[in-house]
């Protein structure tokens, strides 16, 4: 989840262990401040915490505000997403959606399905036999996030390379720039930026 603050204000780095929600319930929150991030604040769930990425410049003030405004927002995308993408079969009508809009069609997937076990991939295809798996991390990020990697590995089923025909498949997807700039930026946030290989930063190498 990404969104624009309105202004800057420059201040010393502050750190939240927790966060009350709008709700009333106490979330167990991190708060990771950026000297490369200027106007974009971006939330996800990592290992059962919440991660707000922030400007470095932001004041305690304005941590606190766009953390509870974050968080908020996060937990309302994520009971809609267990509404609509919750099980394998939700995944599954999504791709084919997503085929039919991006791809003519051509691209179909046998099975597609949520793992618990992909930390080092957001998702992996298998075009032997038409397999498509989505890390369990990805659940909680933006929808298009998660349409991006569909899409991906949606295109590994007509192109198994990154060769530039596939490139021209994934990019058939208006947001792919902007869902690889969310994911760049998890990866930073988590500290892997310099470590991470191309399965983090572009989903979809095979397994």
């Amino acid at each position: 989840m990404e969104n624009r603050p309105d202004r800057r204000t420059p201040a010393a780095a502050t750190a939240v262990p927790a966060v009350r929600t709008a709700v009333g319930r106490a979330a167990d929150v991190e708060v990771r401040r950026s000297a490369r991030r200027r106007r974009t604040v971006t939330a996800y769930r990592e290992h059962g915490r919440t991660v707000v990425l922030i400007p470095a410049a932001f004041s305690a003030a304005e941590e606190r505000r766009w953390v509870d405004q974050m968080v908020a927002k996060l937990q309302t995308r994520e009971e809609r997403r267990k509404r609509t993408l919750a099980s394998d079969d939700d995944l599954m009508a999504r791709a084919r959606e997503l085929s039919a809009a991006h791809l003519d069609g051509q691209a179909v997937p046998a099975s597609v399905r949520w793992v618990e076990n992909q930390n080092r991939r957001w998702g992996s295809c298998t075009p032997a036999d038409r397999t498509i798996r989505l890390s369990g991390r990805l659940r909680g990020m933006p929808e298009f996030v998660v349409d991006y990697v569909l899409v991906h590995e949606l295109a590994h089923l007509l192109e198994p390379t990154h060769n530039a025909h596939f490139w021209s498949l994934v990019h058939a997807y208006p947001r792919a720039e902007r869902a690889l700039g969310f994911l760049e930026g998890v990866e930073h946030g988590r500290g892997e930026a310099g470590q991470a290989d191309d399965d983090e930063l572009e989903p979809g190498t095979l397994a």
